[in-house]
């Protein structure tokens, strides 16, 4: 069993800002709070169950899937938080690692320890694909991992990147070209 885990492409995610729209997410909430009224203190935390992913992420990850790509999320977030926006994005992830269990959070190592240490899985047939230039691409580069970035706002930075898209309608030939089969 471990030498099939050992041929087992995985691509790891980080969520918001990479597949859920949390800018969107925030803005909408903010805009029907106005003002924030006496009880709607929290209104911002139990909106992210409803957040939208991106348009084009149900069929790279679909698409990915198909590929042989197990597919795992890496998030700051709280299991149930994490587990709404899976059903949101409505494609099935092998694995999932999340702040609140591990006590840790990105950019600190520790996602990708308790990743690896739950799934065996082998570093050289591993991307990571993420958002966030300072919690995930710095760290993924640090621990010698092909990294995509997720650049939907034309940002700019020091850092390099193995690949850096404007959203993940090309992921699936980009995971190929970085890990093949």
């Amino acid at each position: 069993m471990r030498i099939v885990l050992r041929m087992t492409r995985w691509a790891t995610f980080d969520c918001y800002g990479t597949l859920i729209d949390w800018n969107g997410g925030i803005r909408a909430e903010l805009a029907r709070l106005g003002e924030v009224p006496s009880g709607e203190e929290d209104a911002l935390g139990r909106s992210l169950a409803h957040w939208h992913t991106f348009p084009e992420v149900r069929d790279s990850l679909e698409r990915a899937r198909a590929q042989g790509w197990r597919l795992a999320i890496l998030s700051n977030t709280d299991r149930d938080f994490i587990e709404a926006s899976k059903e949101t994005i409505g494609v099935p992830f092998d694995e999932t690692v999340v702040a609140s269990e591990i006590g840790s959070y990105k950019p600190a190592p520790r996602h990708w320890e308790v990743f690896y240490e739950r799934t065996g899985a082998d570093p050289a047939r591993h991307v990571h694909v993420a958002q966030s230039m300072f919690h995930d691409i710095v760290v993924a580069n640090e621990l010698g991992l092909p990294s995509v970035w997720i650049n939907r706002l034309g940002e700019r930075h020091d850092t390099a990147p193995t690949r850096e898209l404007p959203d993940l309608a090309a992921l699936p030939e980009v995971l190929d070209e970085l890990v093949a089969p």
